[in-house]
């Protein structure tokens, strides 16, 4: 089974490839992690990567393919995988399209997790952490037992992002609005897009998933 995950950020994505992963034997692929990785383990593409971060520059579009390229040959992503954070442009979709192919593989569903912009914003404001502890809280959806004591540790002593106000998500917001959003209709015109409403709380949200992934499997 081989996925990809779609949506905002704070749209919930992260949370879901991980209870994907575990129920399916899938491994989530995030951009962000395979790049760290591939630039420890000193690998030519690796080595590509790390000389351009350290020259200050972006790690290209090819750079970033042949990582997804070397990444899922390795013996743990035989059931499959989930990629979390790529693509997120037409052009890189058409790139990963071409790679896949050449490796026999078929992306079974882009899984787009539609949340609205104003939930989003009040999904990150609202989030803060222990900072002895680092348990999660939210204003609104996930609070204390106790007023300002956290249940985990007992310290009364909270801590919120500094990009999490509500200026910086709608920035986000705009660049994934602008940038990411198109290849929706990419996927869509392959056939391949399906979409499960985010705002339902997150056990209702996993349903839906798993109801995706077993038509894709009997299909």
């Amino acid at each position: 089974m081989h996925l990809i995950l779609l949506g905002p950020p704070g749209g919930g994505k992260g949370t879901q490839a991980k209870i994907l992963q575990d129920g399916y034997g899938l491994v989530q692929l995030s951009t962000g992690d395979m790049l760290r990785a591939a630039v420890a383990s000193g690998s030519d593409v690796g080595l590509r990567a790390k000389a351009v971060m350290e020259s200050g520059g972006l790690v290209s579009d090819e750079i970033v393919i042949g990582i997804i390229a070397d990444r899922i040959t390795q013996p743990d992503c035989a059931q499959g995988f989930i990629l979390d954070g790529f693509p997120r442009t037409v052009a890189q979709a058409e790139a990963l399209d071409v790679m896949l192919t050449e490796r026999g593989i078929k992306i079974d569903a882009a899984i787009e997790v539609r949340v609205p912009d104003e939930l989003i914003v009040d999904r990150i404001t609202g989030r803060y952490t222990c900072k002895e502890c680092g348990a999660g809280y939210h204003d609104h959806f996930q609070k204390p037992q106790t007023e300002g004591v956290c249940d985990k540790c007992g310290i009364s002593n909270f801590v919120r992002r500094a990009d999490d106000n509500a200026d910086t998500v709608r920035s986000r917001l705009s660049a994934y609005h602008a940038q990411t959003a198109p290849i929706l209709p990419y996927y869509e015109q392959k056939g391949a897009l399906k979409v499960v409403d985010g705002t339902l709380p997150i056990d209702l949200v996993t349903e839906r998933l798993k109801e995706i992934l077993e038509s894709a499997k009997a299909s």
